[in-house]
């Protein structure tokens, strides 16, 4: 069954919801899409047959020029293509990384400079205020939400530290969650990426800015997650556990506009020293990292491990009950068992302390607090 609803995006979800694309665009009065997409996918028959189901409805093009974390190249070559297509629209096609970059050329496609003048927070940062064209979101993956998300991450290609560029206008105009589409995900992408929307939702929730509604969107997120996410390792064919840990991954990613913490900090940190996958950095660093909070927050933690399905509702059952989970999806316990390199330590304090996202977690964390942090998750 397809469901319609808008949270603010309107979100077209259920099995299928992919075939919905071209008629969505034709009643926009949208002709000419960018299909912005990564290398692999490119490949893969799923992708030919939704871009030959497009026509004779609309005339497609394809960018697939996206792979590994987004960078500056990646964006202004698909805002040179979406310019040679005479492109009045952009579908992205992918995980967090396609749609990324596909938020980010439809900035470029009527903005001038390059993406990175558009930093949030920079000082004399461009003001977003040119046309953006029409876009819609077909996510792959259960991870990052960024189908649902304001912001594009992009990494200076120079010092791989990832930039935030961030508005409103950067919303999908609307979201294809077609749960088919994230079936044939690889065991470890799937655990991956689903660490990250579950970590999204634990961070949310505990982030100390006031945002009740965030809040109980985080929650749901969780509990799905908790019940899910190992299913879908156990039963990658489970349309219906595919499909909530998609929704369990938009909730994430509606919720941390709340805020998120310190285990997005270090995994950003790991992104940019180690070229760790975002989804696995979060995954290896989140029990030791929420280690630092249990005394700030000992409440939340508790209602954490009630919504997850624990008889003891404490903070140290929650963390042990993450050391589990992933423990059963194939998630390294730490930073040892991932087999980065110790000698990064020092790197990895200093990118997690500039880091924004430890501003808003529940307690402070001081660069003696990263480096005992990423000490412990080497220790696993």
């Amino acid at each position: 069954m397809i469901h319609r609803f808008s949270f603010p995006t309107p979100i077209i979800f259920g099995p299928g919801a992919r075939a919905e694309v071209a008629a969505h665009l034709a009643a926009n009065r949208c002709t000419r899409p960018l299909v912005v997409t990564d290398r692999g996918l490119a490949a893969l028959p799923v992708f030919a047959d939704f871009v030959a189901k497009l026509a004779p409805t609309v005339q497609p093009a394809v960018f697939s020029g996206v792979f590994g974390n987004p960078v500056v190249s990646q964006v202004t070559a698909g805002t040179e293509a979406f310019h040679a297509h005479n492109a009045d629209a952009i579908i992205g096609f992918g995980g967090g990384a396609a749609l990324d970059v596909a938020k980010a050329i439809a900035l470029m496609s009527g903005h001038a400079g390059q993406i990175l003048d558009y930093e949030d927070g920079r000082t004399g940062a461009r003001p977003i205020d040119g046309p953006i064209p029409y876009w819609v979101a077909v996510p792959t993956t259960a991870g990052t939400g960024s189908e649902v998300g304001r912001s594009a991450v992009v990494s200076d290609e120079r010092t791989h530290v990832k930039r935030i560029i961030f508005s409103p206008r950067l919303l999908a105009r609307a979201v294809f969650a077609d749960p088919e589409l994230t079936l044939a995900l690889p065991p470890g992408v799937t655990a991956a990426t689903g660490m990250d929307a579950l970590t999204h939702c634990v961070e949310a929730y505990l982030a100390k800015d006031f945002h009740p509604i965030c809040d109980g969107v985080a929650l749901e997120g969780l509990r799905l997650a908790s019940r899910n996410l190992a299913v879908c390792i156990q039963r990658p064919g489970d349309v219906q556990a595919r499909g909530a840990m998609l929704m369990a991954s938009m909730m994430g990613a509606i919720a941390f506009q709340k805020g998120l913490g310190v285990t997005h900090s270090c995994a950003h940190a790991l992104s940019a020293a180690a070229d760790m996958h975002h989804g696995l950095a979060n995954g290896v660093m989140i029990e030791h990292a929420l280690a630092h909070n249990l005394s700030a927050a000992p409440e939340r933690f508790a209602t954490m491990a009630e919504v997850v399905g624990l008889t003891e509702p404490t903070g140290e059952a929650f963390l042990r009950w993450l050391s589990e989970l992933k423990r059963s999806i194939g998630i390294p316990a730490g930073l040892g068992a991932a087999k980065v390199d110790r000698g990064l330590i020092d790197r990895l304090v200093d990118l997690a302390v500039q880091d924004g996202c430890h501003q808003s977690n529940p307690r402070p964390c001081t660069r003696e607090d990263f480096r005992a942090i990423f000490t412990a998750a080497f220790a696993r």
